[in-house]
C-alpha cells in the first residue's frame, strides 16, 4: 500500500489517486448496549442480581427460587443477556428476571 494522502471518496470505500488501492470506509462506531433489569436498572459487568421468580432450569428438575442472588455477572451477547453463577451453576439469565442487588 503505498502512503499517498490524496484520495477518492466513494460512497462505499475510498481509493488511493496515484495506485488505485481501495478499502473500505471504517464503520460507525456502534452504540453501547445498555441492559436494564426488572425494575428499569441499568446493570453493568461486576454486578450482583437477585432473581425475582422462580426459574427452572431447562433440561433438568432444578429450580432456581426467587430471591436467589448471584456472583458478579458478566454482560454477554445473544438472547440471555447475563451470564453469572448461582448456587454454583454456570448459567445465563434474561434481564427481565432479575433485578439488581
Amino acid at each position: 500500500m503505498c502512503e499517498t494522502t490524496e484520495v477518492l471518496e466513494h460512497s462505499e470505500r475510498w481509493e488511493c489517486v496515484t495506485c488505485g488501492h481501495e478499502w473500505a470506509k471504517a464503520a460507525e462506531p456502534e452504540k453501547a448496549r445498555v441492559v436494564k433489569d426488572a425494575h428499569g436498572t441499568v446493570l453493568a459487568d461486576g454486578d450482583q442480581v437477585i432473581l425475582i421468580k422462580d426459574l427452572p432450569l431447562k433440561g433438568s428438575s432444578q429450580v432456581l427460587k426467587g430471591g436467589t442472588k448471584s456472583k458478579p455477572i458478566r454482560l454477554v451477547e445473544g438472547d440471555h443477556e447475563i451470564s453469572c453463577k448461582m448456587e454454583g451453576i454456570s448459567i445465563g439469565l434474561k434481564a427481565c428476571f432479575v433485578r439488581k442487588a
